[in-house]
């Protein structure tokens, strides 16, 4: 896997974890929802993803997600 597919697989996981985690425990778990929207917008606008650093510094293969 590299390190676009990581960072797309795990916003989508966190988003519906805390999705599933808001409807089944408690309402506040959507400010999870809400932090991982901002923190893709933000990477979006910025090009700096604190993960894909992360996952990179790691040695896991960049590449592109989207061909």
């Amino acid at each position: 896997m590299t390190v676009d597919r990581v960072v797309h697989l795990m916003a989508g996981m966190m988003v519906l974890l805390s999705l599933l985690l808001a409807n089944m425990h408690h309402p506040d778990w959507i400010w999870l929802t809400a932090f991982v929207g901002l923190n893709l917008a933000q990477s979006g606008i910025t090009s700096f993803c604190p993960l894909a650093f992360m996952l990179k510094k790691a040695g896991v293969p960049e590449g592109s997600a989207c061909h």
